[in-house]
């Protein structure tokens, strides 16, 4: 499938971008911060100032899908699979990886990463599994920390408030949600003696000095607190301004790895696991599934990829089931002896190819970078591939299941 962001006839109101806008879009959706210490994301290939027009979004950079990013005339190719998750001494075309670089690179196709970002982001992989097999009331299965965020409170003579909030806020402080210069203010009196070596702004050396002050108090990332502080001091019209930073406690945040729901109506397991084959790819393995089929189903837990290093948090979430991709024999099986010991069997597993897993968020993240650079006045076309790169092809089934 395909979409255009802009009226290709429309010359004059979009432009094709540039690779490093392309980018900067993606980024702001699926931020390489969120990803995991161990994950390689980002550019991998590709010149920053090429245009790009055409966008292929697959989930693994596969031969295959080099091969329709080249009939198709991409001029830049977006998996969820890095290239080069582990380092490599050469990327000579004897290699598989050297060889779809050599055929990317020779082109003019530039390649882009987003794995765990894009699994941890707001509408990223674990949400478009979630929705897609029919999950509401969404939440992060486990939570990374929301930024650390300061606090600074700035007294400051009541005509240069406005001023120092200003200043303040160009260095990054008062940003919430969609918000800026954000700031909480109220005024006082505030006095003090200026010393010997003192210069003033306001006040004599020697005498007391009392002046309508205002508090001005604005959050502002932990990151920036140099910045925010600098920018402060530049506006501030005191010699020494009087200031705190406070540090703010931290708590979980709205991204993280998987996803908890809920289904608006309940089903049994059975039924469950037939919605979530219909809602992804037709693979081989298919959808298999872990548990009394007659039970209900209504808090779900998902993982797109390899998910069976969660279980903990899983059952710590209360789901009756979860969703994920490469369960290996033994933690699915202690698992599931877990479950039966503890009562009631719960969760239980539906188990997908792993490519399955991940590739409903492919629809969604073109979408959204065909509006992001529609709404700067770009045009990009985009298209999902439709290879599919789940590497078994067939499965013979016991002669008791035909």
């Amino acid at each position: 499938m395909s979409s255009t962001a802009g009226n290709s006839g429309d010359a004059q109101s979009t432009a094709a971008a540039s690779l490093a806008e392309v980018i900067g879009a993606f980024e702001r959706r699926y931020p390489p911060s969120y990803a995991e210490s161990w994950d390689a994301v980002g550019l991998a290939l590709g010149d920053p100032t090429q245009p790009v027009r055409k966008v292929l979004f697959a989930v693994d950079p596969a031969g295959v899908v080099v091969d329709e990013a080249i009939e198709w005339g991409a001029d830049l190719l977006v998996t969820h699979h890095p290239l080069f998750l582990r380092p490599v001494h050469s990327i000579a075309a004897t290699t598989f990886k050297g060889l779809v670089a050599h055929r990317l690179v020779r082109a003019g196709i530039a390649l882009h990463v987003a794995h765990t970002n894009a699994d941890a982001a707001v509408g990223g992989v674990a949400d478009a599994l979630a929705e897609a097999i029919g999950l509401v009331d969404l939440e992060p299965l486990v939570p990374t920390p929301a930024e650390p965020l300061d606090k600074h409170v700035v007294f400051t003579p009541t005509d240069a408030a406005d001023a120092v909030i200003d200043a303040m806020a160009s260095a990054g402080a008062g940003a919430i949600g969609a918000y800026t210069r954000c700031a909480w203010t109220t005024t006082g009196l505030g006095t003090f003696t200026p010393g010997g070596d003192a210069r003033p702004a306001l006040g004599e050396i020697g005498r007391v000095a009392q002046v309508a002050e205002t508090r001005i108090e604005m959050v502002a990332a932990r990151t920036a607190r140099t910045a925010v502080i600098a920018a402060m001091r530049g506006a501030h019209p005191y010699q020494e301004p009087a200031f705190d930073v406070l540090e703010l406690a931290t708590w979980p945040g709205g991204v993280g790895i998987g996803r908890i729901g809920r289904l608006t109506v309940p089903a049994t397991l059975a039924e469950f696991g037939r919605r979530v084959a219909d809602a992804v790819p037709t693979t081989a393995q298919g959808v298999l599934l872990a548990g009394d089929l007659d039970a209900r189903v209504t808090r779900v837990a998902v993982v797109g990829g390899s998910g069976d290093s969660l279980f903990d948090a899983v059952r710590a979430s209360g789901a009756d089931a979860y969703v994920t991709a490469d369960l290996r024999h033994h933690p699915a099986s202690e698992a599931r002896d877990r479950a039966e010991h503890d009562g009631g069997g719960r969760p239980f597993l539906v188990d997908l190819a792993h490519f399955a897993s991940e590739w409903p968020w492919l629809e969604r993240a073109a979408a959204t970078l065909v509006a992001d650079l529609g709404a700067a006045g770009a045009t990009v076309e985009t298209r999902v591939s439709g290879r599919v790169t789940d590497p078994w092809t067939a499965r013979v089934p016991n002669p008791e299941q035909h």
